[in-house]
């Protein structure tokens, strides 16, 4: 339960900002409650854009959270590799891995769930069988765990970095390089806390980051790289390829939404490439190789997948545009 006045500092707030600052909630959480009628202002009901005078007086009755817990639904689940103890599977993107507020189902976790009994992590129920993540909007291979004791080696070699991961991202623009290691620290946004970002300040926290960078081919105006992770901070490779200047192609949080260089390009070329650019609905990032050592049998294994089909539109539309345009491909 909440009573409270309106005071002049808040005087002129959304109802639903009001309430996220005051009560330490969500937005979203706020406008659940206000549209399930738990909140009114001067004892009648208010929409969330209600913009609060001094002196009103604002009621709530907003029930704790339900707790989040991950149930075995019935979905469809590209495999590659399958056996007594893990399961290598192709995440399609738009797919979250494991349950959160805002995503509480449909998510790799109750899809697997539906498929088998998986070990818990024990520092989070959410997570059985998870032992590295990829972004909802990054396509590619993960390896989850069947067995307590595949969780706990897979995990061991995370952490030891003998399990090595590999990605391929279009990027605009061309870099200097040809190989590279970008070792930048990676922390929590100051100013925006739903970003990550390279923190250079000493007083700032941040956590070691290293990715090896290979340029696979060069177009007008974009690139191929191959970027292997030395270590797996959330985000690494989005922040670090935006910190060198080449943010990945689509994504909407760290600068990958650009418009495309009209000189680069005959002006036939840029309807078929804007499209194949809005078509990929978040960034050109696909995890397409993963190599670990079997938690049993010892065996080293190497997976790879090809990039789903709105990447390779991507890079096809890029090729041809780049080929119609002036003297071709950059070399």
């Amino acid at each position: 339960m909440f009573t409270g006045t309106v005071d002049a500092v808040s005087a002129g707030l959304r109802l639903d900002r009001y309430l996220a600052e005051i009560l330490g909630i969500s937005r979203e959480r706020a406008q659940a409650a206000i549209h399930a009628g738990a909140v009114t202002v001067n004892s009648a009901p208010a929409r969330p854009s209600y913009r609060l005078k001094f002196g009103d007086l604002v009621e709530a009755d907003i029930p704790p959270p339900q707790p989040l817990r991950a149930v075995p639904q019935q979905i469809p689940l590209v495999i590659v590799h399958e056996d007594d103890d893990l399961l290598v599977l192709n995440k399609p993107r738009g797919m979250v891995v494991h349950p959160a507020p805002g995503s509480p189902d449909g998510t790799v976790v109750n899809a697997i769930l539906g498929r088998t009994n998986l070990p818990a992590d024990p520092s989070d129920g959410l997570r059985p069988g998870i032992v590295h993540r990829l972004d909802k909007d990054t396509s590619g291979l993960m390896v989850v765990a069947k067995t307590e004791e595949a969780y706990r080696s897979l995990q061991q070699q995370i952490a030891a970095r003998t399990a090595q991961r590999w990605y391929l991202a279009v990027v605009w623009g061309n870099p200097s390089f040809r190989v590279a290691e970008v070792d930048a620290p990676i922390g929590r946004h100051p100013v925006d806390r739903r970003k990550m970002a390279v923190i250079t300040d000493p007083s700032l926290r941040a956590r070691p980051a290293v990715t090896q960078v290979r340029v696979v081919e060069v177009w007008r105006g974009f690139s191929l790289l191959e970027a292997r992770l030395r270590t797996g901070r959330t985000h690494q490779i989005r922040v670090h390829c935006a910190y060198i200047g080449h943010p990945v192609v689509g994504d909407p949080v760290y600068g990958g939404t650009r418009r495309i260089p009209e000189s680069l390009f005959a002006p036939a070329a840029l309807p078929h490439l804007e499209q194949a650019i809005a078509n990929l609905h978040g960034q050109a990032l696909h995890a397409f190789r993963l190599a670990f050592r079997h938690p049993r049998t010892g065996e080293d294994l190497t997976f790879e997948v090809d990039p789903p089909p709105e990447i390779i539109h991507l890079i096809e539309a890029i090729r041809a545009a780049s080929a119609e345009s002036a003297d071709g491909r950059l070399r």
